[in-house]
């Protein structure tokens, strides 16, 4: 059945990706022979995912068909993907296709931002500057950040954004700081700050006790750069445990203004009991309707907050026009919105990738700069984000470790060194492994020393996909399709009577609870947020201990570390703030059996 979708899914004209260049898929545009994954295999990967044009398997692809179908055909009323096919047009320099379907999306939603944002820039790539700049006074007008225009992406918005008629219009303008703050790297003496400038700029970051900052306690300054995306991160210490502090931004010496008031708490002590909040989830796609969801979250007071993949469905690796066009594009997007703005502002941030940073259903393989496209979208990455780490040194990635007070976080990369699910003899995964791999020898390695040095009570350990094989039954897409590493993992907390371990989980389009027995080991409890924005919903499974996917949500965890049995309860609040589901459990829980 699978098959025939995707047969019938290539006959709609949509675009394929190799070797970085785009081509369309047609009947007399046939797939080299040698990137044919045949069925029942069931994969699909470009020519360069194999070496020799000979083997059987493919170093890097995906389970489903490699090209951009998310953009066009039946996904066209995907509110997350309108935006983004109007930009695709512009890359692929079909300025009149974009401008046709702006109008078109414009007729049935009068009020569509990204509609007026792309109508705007097609205009001007067609000399037509009079009506492009009055695209963008109506946009403007009816809400889109004008940092918008500002952040790009620059190159293909340079027709309109280099003339004459805008640089008047802009010179009304003030946004010196387009981007942030994004709080992160917090520990319990020192906090980090990420930003985005509109140009090479200064960006200091002053801190104080007090609202009015009459007292500047730290401070610290950085040069954002051309080079890195225009981002810098601005890094202060000397602060003093579970305080909560109060900062103002500069941006070459000026104050920045237009911000609300900004406060952060730093940490607890490491070991201390302090009772915490942490929020966390995945899915989000740009939905404008749904972004108050971020607003629900900043409510929640949450110390830190886990992005866990899927963070804006991007689906597109590289472009031969534009290679990073569509990255920057879905990311400004978000980073725009004054609800996502606030949160970032206030709680720490972490954040891991999941397939739609790349394309549906990806594995990437095991090798550091294969593909070429590889090593720019981590870095891609790592300017959008402020992980306290990446990876290692030798082999980068985005997985890290981070700590709250007894509280131990481990967040995993599944995607940069997944090898092929399907090929399970050594010789089919490069030797890299005795069996399909979703961390890499190097990132397991990584987690089982800082789990065996861990002394936390809890252990937090955050997958970008589902552990539980019922959470998605079938699928290779999942720890299901890598179930000897997923055993490897589990028998490594037995065998080194590792106790307090909890798991997260996102990528299914609903918020779920599971409970995942061992023989002869202490159950482990599965937390799953995945609907922070998307409208799309995935059913509810039998076998949870629960599931919700009426509307979107957030997961909450509460840790009430202060008590002689630590707690850990973990919410599912909607939307509309409603605590819809909730489960807790006590470390005497996570106790290994006698």
């Amino acid at each position: 059945m699978q098959n025939k979708i995707t047969q019938i899914i290539v006959l709609f004209g949509l675009l394929f990706i190799t070797h970085g260049c785009v081509s369309d898929v047609r009947d007399d545009n046939p797939q080299p022979e040698s990137s044919i994954w045949n069925p029942p295999v069931g994969q699909d990967a470009p020519e360069d995912a194999f070496f020799h044009g000979e083997e059987v398997y493919a170093y890097y692809g995906s389970d489903n068909p490699w090209n951009l179908r998310y953009f066009y055909g039946y996904f066209d009323d995907w509110e997350k993907r309108r935006g983004q096919r109007m930009m695709l047009d512009m890359m692929d320099n079909k300025f009149e296709d974009a401008e046709f379907y702006a109008r078109d999306v414009l007729k049935r939603d009068p009020e569509n931002l990204e509609a007026y944002f792309n109508l705007s820039v097609a205009l001007a790539h067609q000399n037509k500057l009079e009506e492009a700049m009055q695209i963008v006074e109506q946009a403007i007008d009816r809400g889109l950040p004008f940092r918008r225009y500002l952040a790009g992406p620059r190159n293909i918005l340079k027709p309109l954004t280099d003339t004459d008629l805008f640089q008047t219009y802009a010179s009304k303008f003030n946004f010196p700081l387009l981007h942030g703050p994004m709080v992160g790297q917090v520990t319990e003496n020192s906090a980090s700050f990420w930003f985005r400038t509109a140009e090479e700029s200064e960006v200091h970051v002053r801190i104080g006790n007090n609202k009015s900052i009459s007292n500047v306690i730290s401070a610290s300054g950085g040069q954002s750069k051309a080079a890195d995306d225009y981002t810098v991160i601005v890094t202060v210490d000397n602060l003093l445990p579970d305080t909560r502090y109060y900062y103002e931004v500069l941006v070459n010496g000026e104050k920045v203004n237009d911000l609300k008031e900004l406060s952060f708490k730093t940490f607890p002590s490491l070991g201390s009991k302090t009772d915490f909040v942490v929020a966390f989830g995945g899915c989000a796609g740009y939905v404008p309707d749904n972004e108050r969801i971020w607003n629900v979250i900043s409510d929640k007071e949450p110390l830190a907050f886990l992005a866990m993949g899927d963070n804006k469905y991007i689906n597109m690796i590289n472009h031969a026009n534009h290679p990073l066009a569509m990255q920057h594009y879905s990311y400004y997007r978000r980073q725009s919105r004054p609800e996502f703005r606030s949160l970032t502002s206030s709680s720490s941030f972490y954040a891991i990738w999941d397939d739609h940073e790349f394309t549906d259903d990806v594995w990437l393989g095991p090798y550091v700069n294969k593909p070429f496209w590889k090593l720019p979208l981590l870095k891609n990455f790592q300017e959008n984000w402020i992980n306290p780490s990446y990876g290692t040194e030798e082999y980068p990635g985005v997985w890290h470790k981070f700590s709250i007070g007894d509280v131990d976080f481990f967040m995993l990369d599944g995607r940069f060194y997944r090898t092929n699910p399907y090929a399970n003899e050594p010789s089919k995964v490069n030797d890299f492994a005795e069996y399909p791999t979703m961390l890499g020898p190097v990132q397991k390695q990584w987690l089982f020393d800082e789990l065996k040095k861990s002394e936390a009570e809890f252990k937090v350990i955050a997958s970008p996909v589902p552990w539980s094989y019922e959470a998605n039954p079938g699928t290779v897409d999942t720890w299901y399709g890598y179930s000897e590493e997923r055993e490897e993992v589990f028998s490594f907390l037995t065998k080194n009577s590792i106790e307090g371990v909890v798991l997260l989980s996102a990528d299914r389009h609903r918020s779920d609870a599971w409970k995942i027995e061992r023989l002869s080991d202490y159950p482990l409890y599965e937390f799953t947020s995945g609907r922070l924005t998307n409208d799309h919903r995935h059913s509810l499974m039998p076998g949870a201990l629960f599931g919700y996917n009426d509307k979107q949500s957030v997961g909450i965890l509460h840790f009430q570390m202060s008590g002689s049995d630590p707690e850990l309860t973990y919410k599912i609040i909607s939307i509309d703030d409603e605590e819809v589901e909730s489960l807790s459990i006590n470390k005497s829980d996570l106790k290994l059996i006698e």
